[in-house]
């Protein structure tokens, strides 16, 4: 299996913690900082901002909760990876940013492009039991 190997369950820990605990933050930063989170997506025509903003910070703060505990690892990992391929070209739109905002895009698209790949990797293991977790799933 895919944690058999001495230390496999450690770093996988680690890693579920690093990326969720990371993007747990990120959407409870959609609620501290609520006011500039709905300007900057108002700003990029997000209909409906002022109820897309906590609703994407409820699914990063369950999402990146659920791949650190290990439950419900297959809603987890999936409702991120459709975030980041909805918030991604639409947040980050760097080929239609100005010059001095062209840089930042493009590096947040490419983050994002990153997380992505890392939400379907734990999406391709949400179905094996997790170490060290919680294991509570459909």
């Amino acid at each position: 299996m895919a944690f058999d190997t001495a230390g496999a369950g450690v770093a996988f820990l680690l890693a579920r913690v690093l990326f969720g605990a990371v993007l747990a933050f990120t959407g409870l930063n959609h609620f501290l900082n609520a006011e500039g989170m709905v300007g900057y997506a108002q700003a990029k025509g997000i209909p409906m901002a002022s109820l897309a903003v906590p609703a994407s910070g409820g699914l990063l703060l369950a999402g990146g909760l659920g791949i650190v505990l290990g439950v419900f690892p297959t809603l987890a990992a999936g409702a991120l990876a459709v975030f980041f391929l909805v918030a991604t070209p639409t947040m980050h739109d760097f080929w239609n940013a100005p010059e001095e905002e062209y840089q930042n895009e493009f590096n947040d698209f490419l983050k994002n492009v990153g997380l992505l790949g890392a939400s379907l990797a734990f999406l391709a293991l949400a179905g094996a039991t997790w170490p060290l977790a919680v294991n509570v799933g459909l």
